[in-house]
């Protein structure tokens, strides 16, 4: 019987949370992913107490950043340059 119980607690807490995530009022997925993205290239999550890891991984976040787009706009240039 515990053990139902423990199923149902968990698939109520299961449900509130998928709720409150695409709920209208909430924050959208794209504010999320841009919250998320930020985070990840100003490396929140890095140890601060650490000034060469912290500003190590800003700069090797930030460069992939910068080289990702690059290659993204090379991409859509020669896709659309019809050659």
């Amino acid at each position: 019987m515990a053990e139902r119980r423990d199923d149902e607690t968990e698939s109520r807490r299961i449900l509130e949370r998928v709720e409150r995530e695409t709920a209208p009022g909430g924050a959208s997925f794209i504010v999320r992913a841009a919250k998320d993205a930020r985070d990840r290239v100003t490396a929140a999550d890095a140890d601060r107490a650490d000034p060469i890891e912290y500003w190590g991984t800003r700069i090797g976040r930030t460069l992939g950043f910068i080289i990702a787009i690059g290659l993204l706009v090379w991409l859509v240039y020669v896709a659309t340059r019809g050659g």
